[in-house]
């Protein structure tokens, strides 16, 4: 849970904050554009997967606001070439529309996602809800905050003692047919009572910190632009996102930016139920 707090008094955060929220408005003129039927552009990546206007965007603006900040530090961007990364100690790591699905299918459940990389662990992590008006920010170390743009309130995570008779929250996609999501909650369902709850890409992340979600599983593939931020934040908390053999992901370090599966928890509690459940389902036999 967050509760109301003062400014953070912090020059990284004070520089990025109007730049974040310059960023979210863009974001959401082009989603309500879009969605009242205005002209507006998709096409397809070499992998087959949309990107839109709205993406690009928000990537050349933040692109060139980051450049005026920070400009001793690239950005690995989905949108751009990240070819020479390899030579990088730190960065930033940007996706600047997380959940275009949510966003071509009118779900307001898409995010901005912006993370600082340095060594192979994310130091510094942000996501924007444009639709909610809220970025969630803060340092690996610290307890994240979470600030709204239209109240202009700021607050701050607060831990909530754990309890094992509320139900479990599963955090699933929209498009989580595959049968492995079933045969991984089976065994949660014998010893507690479970909650599904569906949503966008990282929109998940900011539903764990606000108490809504406790384990997102992920049987495929995802980029590191993806979990970035989520794992950032997640890790703040006493959580965190691991490989499906209990490994955290590493940032900027191999020659894909690919990951494969994962699970995501809000707590160590949640972290040992999913981790049992993994090996009881069988789902990676």
């Amino acid at each position: 849970m967050f509760i109301t707090t003062t400014r953070p008094n912090d020059a990284l955060i004070e520089q990025l904050l109007p730049i974040l929220e310059e960023a979210s408005q863009i974001l959401l003129q082009e989603y309500q554009n879009y969605s009242a039927g205005y002209e507006f552009t998709i096409e397809e990546k070499h992998d087959d997967s949309p990107v839109t206007q709205a993406d690009l965007k928000v990537n050349r603006f933040l692109l060139k606001h980051l450049a005026e900040i920070t400009p001793e530090l690239p950005v690995l961007s989905e949108e751009s070439d990240y070819s020479a990364r390899h030579a990088w100690s730190s960065c930033w790591m940007l996706d600047p529309l997380d959940g275009t699905k949510e966003f071509i299918h009118e779900r307001d459940e898409f995010t901005i996602n912006l993370s600082l990389i340095e060594g192979r662990e994310t130091i510094f992590s942000v996501i924007v809800v444009p639709c909610e008006q809220v970025v969630y920010l803060g340092y690996l170390k610290d307890l994240p905050f979470k600030y709204s743009f239209s109240q202009q309130q700021w607050y701050q995570y607060q831990k909530t003692p754990y309890s094992t008779q509320a139900p479990v929250q599963i955090g699933l996609s929209h498009s989580s047919k595959n049968p492995k999501y079933q045969k991984f909650i089976e065994p949660i369902e014998k010893i507690r009572t479970v909650i599904r709850r569906e949503a966008g890409s990282a929109y998940k992340f900011c539903m764990m910190l606000e108490g809504e979600i406790d384990i997102y599983p992920r049987f495929h593939p995802t980029s590191e632009w993806d979990t970035s931020s989520g794992q950032g934040l997640l890790e703040s908390i006493g959580g965190g996102l691991l490989t499906l053999t209990g490994k955290p992901f590493e940032y900027n370090q191999r020659d894909t930016v690919l990951n494969g599966g994962f699970i995501a928890f809000r707590d160590q509690e949640s972290k040992k139920i999913a981790f049992e459940a993994l090996v009881q389902s069988g789902v990676l036999d």
